[in-house]
């Protein structure tokens, strides 16, 4: 099982996570971070360094995030690989607690 970035990580975009990955299997977009499932070890080193909470096993999503599975499987095809840690967007401690955000999701 993969891990999985879910709607918490949009608009926030920090990339602790990142660093301490050891195959680089996370991709950057516009406001949002996504895992690619093929690479991903399942190693869980990424989870207890999201600030926002957004990083799941896959078997442990709830519904509603789901469909956050398909999203990284996606995204990750098209999106580069990031591999050294950046600045978190400007707005994200304005976005950090808000829910229901897959609508500002930038593709």
């Amino acid at each position: 099982m993969a891990y999985v970035v879910t709607e918490a990580c949009i608009k926030c975009k920090h990339t602790d996570c990142v660093e301490v990955c050891p195959v680089d299997c996370f991709h950057e977009g516009p406001n949002f971070l996504v895992i690619n499932p093929d690479e991903c070890i399942d190693c869980g080193l990424c989870v207890p360094e999201c600030p926002e909470e957004a990083i799941f096993s896959e078997d442990e999503l709830t519904e509603n995030l789901i469909p956050f599975i398909e999203i990284n499987e996606e995204l990750s095809e098209v999106w580069p690989v990031i591999d050294e840690i950046k600045d978190s967007l400007p707005a994200a401690e304005k976005y950090s607690k808000i829910k229901d955000k897959l609508h500002l999701l930038e593709r």
